[in-house]
């Protein structure tokens, strides 16, 4: 599949949609859209949950069930990162530590640059 065919999927990022949120994301989906979709997923990955979901809602679909209007979808469209900050700079770095001497978390530790000689 070309990256115009991979971006013409139904689902944005389809790839790096957790399994967990298929099941909700297919729902407003039409049954040629969930075909499109299963024919990528066993040309690919071919992971059977994924494959399960899809072929599970097609017999949904089938037997007379219509795509809903996703207002029941839970989650972002895109995945987010597991930190979920902002970009690190100079600004928002913490200040370096040093670990305490033998232990002691009541009295910080220097870096021994910091010592002077008697």
């Amino acid at each position: 599949m070309t990256a115009s065919e991979h971006r013409a999927l139904p689902l944005r990022d389809y790839d790096h949609l957790p399994l967990a949120s298929l099941r909700q994301r297919i729902r407003p989906l039409t049954d040629q859209d969930i075909r499109r979709l299963l024919s990528y997923e066993e040309e690919h990955a071919n992971r059977p949950l994924a494959v399960q979901a899809m072929r599970a809602r097609l017999i949904e679909l089938a037997s007379g069930q219509s795509p809903t209007d996703g207002t029941e979808q839970i989650g972002p469209d895109w995945p987010e990162s597991p930190s979920g900050g902002g970009p690190v700079s100079r600004a928002t770095v913490a200040p370096p530590v040093s670990p305490p001497p033998h232990g002691n978390p009541a009295q910080p530790g220097k870096p021994k640059a910091d010592k002077q000689a008697p």
